[in-house]
């Protein structure tokens, strides 16, 4: 009986087999027909982009679609590169589902053609091509890249601010003008507001807005006004006067010309280790702090040099957690809530000040 047994499981064994052999035989096998091929725009068309029209559509780039000998999901991904260009490094302009148009902006056009190397306000040429990808992996080209012309603008931030930065034997700089000086924190809500709550030791400074500069200037006309230096030609004003090291809140309206200088509390302030930016806009997303120099003058500014950040939001934040951060709900500058800060595409130099959460974005778009 036991052989009996044997045999019939062991038939079953290579019934089994078989099944399953010939179920692999006659499986569906999907076939690429006819990959995509663009009706419009056809080779040729020129583009000269401006960036009052950012938000509008460039092109809507129309396409036939693929064909399979089944029904699929079909993915389509329309991608530029300059012209003559293998497509191995790309820019993608847009990937749509089950659909043969996909409309592309200003904007993204233009960031593309940057990317790519163009020159602002120069025509430049590029290659355009559609693939399509299904689940199974059965990718197809566009047969021949269609051939346009960009002119792009620059695709720089408009920032219309005025920095200004403190210079002196009472600051971390020195009286050296172009030496890691320290920023004012700008208000974010209004331009002519600036303030800078920090450590000065025994001594004096004034104000500057170029680095490198002495002027224009801002120093001390009496207890409560700024005097300004507008050119080489004008006097010298007198500097502003720091009686014994410690911390200080300095303000100033440059519209006014009214400043204030007056002793901060520091001592219930926390001292972090450290302190990062975080964000869609950062280079590790909302997964991780960027950590941020910390200075030896004063332990509570941090900074980075230039640093590339995406169009998103950011906040900073201490020790690598989320029980202590701060935000603000304005661009390049303010502070002081919990909101996150819109944050445009561009390279920055990013300050900090944990005393009081000012923050101070200056694109760096050279």
């Amino acid at each position: 009986m036991k052989n009996i047994y044997k045999i019939l499981i062991a038939f079953v064994g290579v019934l089994a087999v078989s099944c399953n052999a010939d179920d692999v035989d006659n499986r569906t096998v999907l076939t690429a027909i006819a990959g995509p091929e663009f009706k419009t725009p056809l080779s040729g068309k020129q583009y000269i982009l401006d960036e009052n029209d950012a938000s509008k559509v460039a092109e809507t780039f129309v396409w036939s679609a693929a064909e399979y000998d089944q029904n699929v999901v079909v993915n389509y991904t329309v991608l530029i590169d300059k012209k003559g260009g293998d497509f191995s490094a790309p820019v993608n302009l847009g990937t749509i589902t089950n659909a043969t148009e996909l409309a592309v902006t200003v904007k993204t056009l233009n960031q593309a053609a940057i990317e790519l190397g163009a020159i602002p306000d120069q025509a430049a040429q590029f290659d355009v091509k559609v693939i399509s990808d299904v689940s199974k992996g059965l990718a197809m080209t566009s047969k021949m890249p269609i051939t346009v012309t960009v002119t792009p603008y620059t695709g720089r931030l408009t920032y219309d601010f005025v920095d200004w930065y403190l210079v002196g034997d009472a600051t971390v700089s020195g009286w050296d003008n172009n030496k890691g000086n320290q920023p004012m924190f700008r208000s974010g809500t209004s331009a002519s507001d600036y303030k800078f709550t920090g450590f000065f030791k025994k001594g004096a400074f004034k104000v500057i807005s170029k680095l490198g500069s002495w002027v224009p200037m801002l120093g001390k006309a009496d207890a409560t006004k700024m005097a300004p230096r507008n050119t080489d030609a004008d006097a010298d004003p007198a500097s502003f006067e720091i009686a014994a090291d410690g911390f200080y809140t300095f303000s100033m309206n440059t519209e006014t010309l009214e400043y204030t200088l007056v002793a901060f509390d520091a001592s219930a302030k926390a001292t972090y280790t450290t302190v990062g930016i975080i964000g869609s806009s950062t280079p590790k997303g909302w997964d991780a702090s960027t950590a941020m120099k910390q200075s030896t003058f004063d332990a509570h500014m941090w900074s980075l040099g230039v640093t590339a950040l995406i169009e998103g939001e950011a906040k900073f934040r201490a020790n690598d957690a989320w029980d202590v951060s701060w935000g603000g709900k304005t661009a390049f500058s303010g502070g002081g809530t919990g909101d996150n800060i819109p944050v445009g595409k561009s390279k920055y130099l990013i300050y900090f000040n944990d005393l009081d959460g000012s923050y101070l974005l200056i694109p760096n778009q050279e």
